[in-house]
């Protein structure tokens, strides 16, 4: 009987970014980010066929580059960071879809919701570092609705504009360390 060997990903904040993006006014896009978040892929040997990932942000690191805004997001209308101070990501599903292509399903949970996304995955490349470090670069993307997942806040300006939109894009770039 073979066993096979369990590698650990750690995801590395000094070079990553986990931002989102939506629509403001129908007209432009309003992009932010989260500055505080942890990540983990737990793999079988070498490659990320089946692995296991974990992900969680921190709701109270979220920007967008303006702080009113910043403060109307950790309220009730959306988050509500003091109730629920964090989203967490589970994958069900890591497929290989081609050489450094996979798509991943997962439980997405904001506030108390948690539903199935699915997320299309690019891994850019595994290399060693200067430190001899093993590290493994991807490009995550995938899009929900926010309704879905209990932030319903909406506003309509007077010309009848929406002033949030329902999709938000998710664009992680993100390294992680071989632990």
């Amino acid at each position: 009987m073979t066993t096979s060997t369990k590698t650990l990903w750690k995801i590395d904040p000094t070079h990553s970014e986990v931002q989102f993006k939506v629509k403001h006014l129908v007209i432009s896009t309003v992009t932010g980010s989260f500055g505080s978040y942890d990540g983990t892929i737990e793999t079988d040997g070498d490659d990320f066929k089946k692995a296991k990932a974990t992900f969680s942000a921190d709701i109270d690191s979220i920007s967008t580059n303006n702080e009113d805004r910043d403060q109307h997001l950790k309220s009730d209308d959306f988050f509500n960071a003091e109730e629920f101070p964090q989203l967490k990501f589970e994958s069900v599903n890591f497929e290989k879809i081609k050489d450094g292509e996979y798509k991943v399903t997962g439980d997405l949970t904001i506030r108390d919701v948690t539903k199935k996304v699915l997320l299309d995955v690019v891994h850019g490349g595994t290399v060693v570092d200067p430190y001899g470090q093993t590290k493994a670069g991807f490009e995550i993307s995938g899009s929900i609705n926010r309704k879905d997942f209990g932030l319903t806040w909406s506003a309509v300006t007077e010309a009848g504009n929406v002033v949030v939109g329902d999709q938000v894009k998710l664009q992680l770039n993100v390294q992680f360390v071989q632990s």
